[in-house]
């Protein structure tokens, strides 16, 4: 007989068949109609017809020999050779399914099964899975929706002890079957209690096959008893009943059940799809005639930094809690919900990575430290996002941007999209807004704090999902009398201007919040400032050392702009024009201003060497590099600035 899965190239193109033990061979019978000879037991030891072999067992390997051969191969080749039976006896290493657990080899054997019929309805199983949304999307119609439509009929029974009992009752004399619902169903019929439902227990369990609610329309038919069939269920079944199971459904919580099926999300690993996804999806349509969920999630497999599998028995991979304590948990979760393993991508684990978020967390944690610094009564200023200072206005459009995205991210379940904006928004927040503000806020303007108090909290709010613990810190120090008293209590925040997003080229959402230009605005400033300072790199100018003019090859910005490109470049002016051009002579002036600079910077050094609040007074001993005449020009701008006393360190010093 000619089969497909029998060639040449992977053997000697001929093959024993054995239909009570392999899939194809058992379809290969039935197309051939070839004997079904079934001489070994369930427990793997030959039954009394093979009579030369009788009860011994198939799973032992054979002693002092390394390879993996049986004894019972050595046993039937010894027995062929002493009946001149044998023509070539060989070791031939072939694949063998063995336990993924306890990798014992299997058994693969052929026997009877009640099945869930899956071909008959598979019409129905295809429309009812038409409306669920998948993250990835691509997974709707390639992993899963591909086995949807090669899905055969559901074997669900299995030989063993440790699983749920099939609830069918057959009549050992006329054979036929009753299928119960329920244990109460059982004790009325049986008249037993029933408060242990282990196959060893229900087992026991019979009963006259002429029940008498129907004696009167069986009477005299069948005097037989009604016993369990042995099987128990697939443990997948149990998996895809979970949404009835955990509610107790339909015995009690009808109600909170109707309003929770289907649910609205579920996520699992991409092996699922043939798998708890495939059997929710079957059983609630077969039953409900809709899917069991709307929406899932669907991730990769996390495996060590260099591709290989995570292994216990290796120990290949770094102690999840060491991982927590060094980078903290918060930090971790970002990695992972930020990795391309929430989109059903294998992942090689990378803890420089999950360094690089616990940076962003670092940084947002040096924005609250500054604000507390400085905000001194809190209460004086109120959060608020009405401030007409264009940083302000600048980093209130970031937050509704970066929500805007968050929130049509997490619409679309797109964890990896939701998280990733987060890393880019504290890195504006702290390396472009506070820094810009800072003498905002050491000069006690009150915008600057009520604005960082908004983005601080409304932050908390947004990242609480993804970083539950650093939001949780932000909330505490930060909430009012009246807020709820975890942020995890709040509900997701509605920003008065998140419905009024527009698409533009630059960036991925742009809001009309009282000012249109203010994102693109800033962007622009922002390209300035870094050509800017790649000119002052090429020409080995260090930025404290002030400059005379930069001309931009941009439309000319409001004043309000260009002062912030000023301050950032350290120039005396910035001119719109039509070429790109640093004027990089430095004059006598501007040299003295860059010396002023220069020991500012060293003062505000030593006073955080020395542990000095902001305000607190000191003096400060100049080295003789800085001559008397430069500090007698300069001494009253250096210690205003610095809220230090200089002193001059003469000879006799």
């Amino acid at each position: 007989y000619a089969a497909d899965f029998v060639t040449a190239e992977d053997g000697t193109g001929i093959a024993h068949e054995a239909p009570a033990f392999g899939a194809d061979d058992w379809e290969l019978s039935k197309k051939y109609n070839l004997p079904f000879i079934q001489h070994v037991s369930m427990d793997g030891t030959f039954k009394p017809e093979v009579k030369d072999f009788a009860g011994e067992d198939l799973s032992p390997r054979a002693k002092n020999i390394p390879e993996e051969v049986r004894e019972v191969d050595l046993s039937v080749a010894k027995y062929l050779e002493a009946k001149g039976l044998l023509f070539s006896k060989e070791k031939y290493l072939h694949s063998y399914p063995h336990c993924w657990r306890c990798d014992t080899p299997l058994l693969n054997y052929a026997t009877s099964s009640c099945f869930v019929k899956i071909e008959a309805q598979k019409a129905a199983l295809l429309e009812n899975a038409q409306p669920i949304n998948w993250s990835p999307e691509h997974i709707k119609r390639g992993r899963w929706g591909k086995w949807l439509e090669g899905g055969r009929d559901w074997s669900i029974s299995r030989q063993r002890f440790w699983a749920s009992v099939i609830p069918i009752w057959r009549c050992e004399k006329c054979k036929s079957v009753r299928v119960f619902g329920s244990a109460a169903e059982l004790e009325e019929v049986s008249g037993k209690k029933i408060d242990d439902l282990h196959k060893h227990i229900v087992d026991e369990i019979s009963f006259s096959c002429c029940l008498p609610a129907e004696a009167s329309a069986q009477a005299g038919e069948c005097d037989g008893m009604m016993k369990r069939i042995p099987d128990v269920l697939d443990t997948w079944f149990d998996s895809g009943s979970m949404p009835y199971g955990q509610a107790h459904y339909p015995f009690e919580n009808k109600d909170r059940f109707d309003k929770a099926f289907p649910a609205q999300f579920i996520a699992e690993g991409q092996d699922q799809t043939r798998a708890w996804f495939y059997y929710l999806h079957v059983i609630a349509s077969s039953i409900f005639g809709k899917s069991a969920f709307e929406n899932v999630i669907v991730n990769g497999i996390v495996l060590v930094e260099d591709g290989k599998k995570m292994s216990k028995k290796l120990q290949n991979y770094p102690d999840p809690m060491g991982v927590i304590e060094k980078y903290g948990a918060d930090a971790l979760r970002l990695y992972l919900l930020s990795s391309p393993v929430v989109g059903a991508e294998n992942l090689n684990f990378s803890e420089k990575q999950v360094n690089e978020w616990k940076g962003v967390l670092t940084r947002l944690e040096n924005v609250l430290s500054f604000y507390n610094l400085y905000r001194g009564d809190a209460s004086i200023h109120a959060p608020n996002d009405t401030s007409e200072h264009v940083l302000d206005r600048w980093i209130i459009a970031r937050l509704n941007q970066l929500h805007g995205d968050v929130t049509e991210a997490m619409n679309a379940y797109d964890l990896a999209r939701a998280t990733r904006p987060f890393a880019l928004f504290v890195d504006d927040l702290s390396t472009w807004y506070l820094r810009r503000s800072r003498d905002r806020m050491k000069d006690g303007e009150m915008p600057a704090f009520a604005t960082t108090l908004f983005v601080l909290r409304e932050l908390s709010k947004t990242i609480a999902p993804f970083a539950p613990f650093i939001a949780e810190h932000l909330w505490q120090e930060l909430k009012r009398e009246g807020d709820a008293e975890s942020v995890h209590l709040e509900s997701w925040t509605k920003l008065a201007s998140e419905n009024v997003f527009s698409k533009i080229p630059i960036l991925s959402y742009i809001t009309k919040y009282r000012d249109s230009n203010v994102l693109v605005e800033m962007q622009t400033v922002r390209e300035i400032v870094s050509k800017a300072l790649e000119a002052r790199d090429s020409a080995k100018i260090k930025v404290r050392q002030p400059l005379s003019k930069l001309t931009v090859d941009s439309k000319r910005l409001a004043e309000e702009y260009a002062r912030i490109i000023q301050d950032e470049v350290n120039v005396k002016e910035v001119v719109f024009g039509d070429t790109f051009h640093l004027e990089t002579t430095i004059t006598e002036e501007l040299r003295e201003e860059g010396m002023v600079r220069d020991l500012i910077r060293e003062i505000q050094a030593y006073r955080k060497e020395q542990g000095l609040k902001p305000g607190a007074l000191a003096s400060y001993q100049v080295p003789d590099t800085y001559s008397k005449e430069f500090i007698e020009r300069n001494r009253s701008e250096i210690e205003k600035t610095t809220n230090t006393s200089l002193h001059l360190l003469t000879p006799e010093s």
